[in-house]
């Protein structure tokens, strides 16, 4: 009799499911041109050369000349491969939604379908988790070990803080990232003062901004009074659900916190996709790969 497999092993083979998916309909959509998720548009900095007649001026590199020893423009190569780096929102706010898809389990699960899938194309890929303080760093790695690793780590981790603090998890991953990155920053963006540090992070870098959002707090149930619990403070308030302007109130925050992220991303031509946790999301990451290859790689 065949053992049965470990959770690991179930939830393993769930991601893979889901690669294949998102693997087949790339193909399908785009006729074959997708050459990789993961695959940079830009160049980067090789090496210097000696001037030559017809070079352009700006490319000189006056360091390297000022040395005396002629002078020299800088050469450059195609990126051929980019590091990849997810931010992962992982405070309490996260927790809210159905047993099994919390936004939490939703962002985990799309790290998860990523590591996957940039351990097949032999990409970097690594992956900070954030609250208000750096919960779990993997710097970026390759491979399907490493892509194991990534997920187990995801999956046990226990978040030390329950606060959120988007504009310190930004700051973290601008300390921790040398090179320009394609980076995935994944939260629910309950949170206020991060636009200065994600206007930062989009202009250093390739960003790619998932927002998760369920639909539990776009309309309340009308329940009567009850109390309602804050997951990050910890405080507990008693509401009356039924009321019409408490209702109006919890929807008209829930569509300014949608909103404000999006305004924000569009204002410095940022990827930007919704992601709702009662829906397929791979569709939606079939596309915004799809819209991303059709623009070169940027919003």
């Amino acid at each position: 009799m065949k053992p049965a497999d470990s959770p690991f092993q179930q939830l393993v083979r769930k991601l893979r499911q889901m690669e294949i998916r998102i693997l087949k309909a790339v193909d399908a959509q785009l006729q074959g041109d997708f050459h990789s998720v993961f695959k940079g548009t830009g160049l980067e900095f090789d090496d210097v050369r000696l001037y030559q007649y017809g070079d352009e001026v700006r490319a000189i590199d006056w360091a390297v000349s000022s040395k005396g020893h002629g002078t020299f423009v800088k050469t450059y190569k195609e990126e051929r491969e980019q590091q990849v780096v997810l931010l992962l929102d992982v405070s309490a706010s996260q927790q809210v939604g159905a047993e099994g898809r919390r936004k939490l389990d939703v962002g985990r699960e799309i790290c998860g379908v990523l590591a996957l899938a940039a351990a097949r194309q032999d990409a970097q890929l690594g992956l900070l988790a954030f609250s208000d303080q750096k919960e779990f760093y993997l710097a970026p790695g390759k491979g399907t070990r490493h892509a194991y690793a990534l997920i187990k780590r995801l999956f046990a981790l226990e978040p030390r803080s329950r606060h959120t603090a988007v504009a310190a998890g930004i700051k973290q991953a601008l300390g921790l990232l040398k090179r320009r990155t394609i980076v995935l920053l994944i939260s629910d963006f309950i949170d206020t003062d991060y636009e200065r540090e994600l206007t930062m992070l989009a202009r250093k870098h390739d960003l790619v901004v998932l927002q998760l959002l369920d639909k539990r707090e776009q309309e309340f149930p009308p329940l009567g009074i009850i109390p309602l619990h804050d997951q990050e403070s910890g405080r507990t308030v008693w509401v009356n659900t039924s009321s019409a302007a408490f209702r109006d109130r919890y929807r008209a925050t829930y569509e300014q916190n949608r909103e404000q992220i999006g305004q924000i991303c569009r204002r410095h031509r940022t990827e930007y996709l919704s992601i709702a946790t009662d829906t397929d999301f791979v569709p939606q990451l079939v596309n915004l790969f799809r819209r991303r290859n059709q623009r070169g790689g940027r919003g």
